[in-house]
């Protein structure tokens, strides 16, 4: 995931340094601690190295057929079996993606060059 998120920041950046990069993770319990560490490792010798990584972070909720409940799920444990009634009749709800919504680049960054002109055959 982190290898994914840094390709994609330094496809937008176009060679320009990055200072912040904004992520949206939909669904997957995960730890911000654990993907901030992967984010700076895949980032080393990149113009996203010492970016700061911003996760936004939108659970997945679990619905229970058996008692009607729906709650956020907070691990994948919680996945399994409905945390109100204990009911092993569940389905997920919510988001499941990651997606990079903004990068910051570097204040004393040139502007990026124009991108090129397709080119086109002659006929």
């Amino acid at each position: 995931m982190c290898d994914a998120i840094v390709d994609a920041a330094r496809r937008r950046a176009r060679g320009r340094p990055v200072s912040g990069v904004r992520v949206r993770v939909g669904g997957h319990p995960v730890d911000p601690d654990v993907i901030d560490q992967g984010f700076r490792l895949a980032a080393e010798g990149t113009e996203i190295e010492g970016a700061r990584i911003d996760l936004v972070m939108e659970p997945l909720s679990v619905h229970c057929r058996d008692c009607g409940g729906t709650t956020p799920v907070g691990s994948a444990a919680q996945l399994a079996a409905c945390p109100v009634c204990g009911g092993v009749d569940v389905e997920t709800r919510g988001r499941d993606d990651v997606v990079l919504e903004s990068i910051t680049v570097a204040a004393d960054a040139p502007d990026a060059a124009p991108e090129p002109e397709p080119e086109r055959g002659s006929a």
